[in-house]
């Protein structure tokens, strides 16, 4: 009963691997069927689709798996976009360089807001991620050498070892790529071992977990930071493709659309979030070229596949048989 059970469990993770590194092998031969529909603009947007979803991934970990909802997760996206624009705006152009500082600001700034966000739980811990969240706009609004509320145009772009690999679009789309596949393997490896037991076994009771001997609040900070540095890395890509940063991007309403995509997609499963993102940026995109007032068909068909689609994308293809 148990190798059985084992069996079809092994054969499920199977499939959703196989579903996710297929997701993965279709984005990357966009470049190559994008020139049917539209060419360098539908690369665009599949990039901006491959972006999110590095997003949503990152907020999976908190949101599936740990149960923690943050309403200030888009902070993590315009802190890496600005630490990426300020860093090329002042001559440091290089990737080898700004990568490492988005990640050390990001984790540095999600050590310090969830060591204090993460002492609440429930509502308040919603409403003090959203407060951090907002702080950090108004202080990204208030950088009036760097554009303040208009934003800040990068006229140098990034680069990478000196080379010009991250100024056209294939390099750029390609480093995206590549970028979301570890990104979807490192969170898939880490919600399989030991850590994400913990965190989706605090997540259905924190009480026992601690009489077990396991320092719970120590896991979370943990994903947090994990999440905030990844997040971090979103924004640089944003700023790298985009060639423009804005306080914007830093929004609670941005972090709506990255609660949604992982509602949309699934919670707390392997591709979810890559699901989740796709289908929100596409279908989006796609509404607007038809409808001048396309939200009124966007809000309630999002309404619909969260409430008739239990579990989500994922959740559908689980049904037929694809996903875990």
């Amino acid at each position: 009963m148990l190798a059985t059970g084992s069996h079809v469990l092994s054969n499920r993770q199977n499939r959703s691997i196989a579903l996710g590194v297929g997701i993965l092998l279709i984005l990357a031969l966009t470049p190559y069927w994008a020139g049917a529909f539209g060419g360098s603009y539908v690369v665009s947007l599949v990039m901006k689709a491959m972006i999110f979803a590095i997003a949503s991934l990152s907020l999976n970990l908190l949101i599936g798996y740990g149960g923690l909802v943050s309403f200030g997760h888009a902070a993590f996206l315009g802190l890496g976009s600005y630490v990426t624009g300020i860093a090329i705006t002042e001559g440091m152009t290089d990737v080898i360089f700004i990568l490492p500082m988005v990640m050390a600001v990001s984790g540095l700034f999600a050590l310090v807001t969830g060591a204090i966000s993460l002492r609440t739980s429930g509502v308040y811990f919603i409403m003090i991620t959203l407060a951090f969240g907002q702080m950090l706009f108004f202080t990204l609004s208030s950088l009036a050498h760097y554009g303040g509320d208009d934003g800040l145009t990068l006229w140098d772009a990034a680069t990478f070892f000196g080379t010009a690999f991250f100024q056209y679009d294939g390099g750029l789309f390609y480093a995206v790529l590549i970028i979301l596949a570890l990104c979807w393997g490192f969170v898939s490896l880490l919600s399989g071992a030991r850590f994400g037991r913990v965190l989706r076994a605090a997540k259905q009771n924190k009480l026992r977990v601690e009489t077990m001997g396991f320092n719970t609040f120590h896991y979370q900070l943990l994903a947090y930071v994990i999440a905030g540095m990844i997040a971090g890395v979103a924004g640089f890509l944003f700023a790298c493709q985009a060639e423009f940063v804005s306080p914007a991007i830093s929004t609670w309403q941005r972090s709506g659309d990255l609660i949604i995509m992982v509602v949309l997609g699934g919670m707390a499963t392997r591709n979810g979030p890559l699901l989740g993102a796709l289908f929100f940026v596409l279908v989006e995109e796609a509404l607007s070229l038809v409808l001048h007032e396309w939200r009124l068909i966007f809000g309630p068909l999002l309404v619909l596949i969260v409430l008739f689609a239990n579990g989500g994308l994922a959740g559908l293809l689980r049904r037929l048989g694809v996903e875990e």
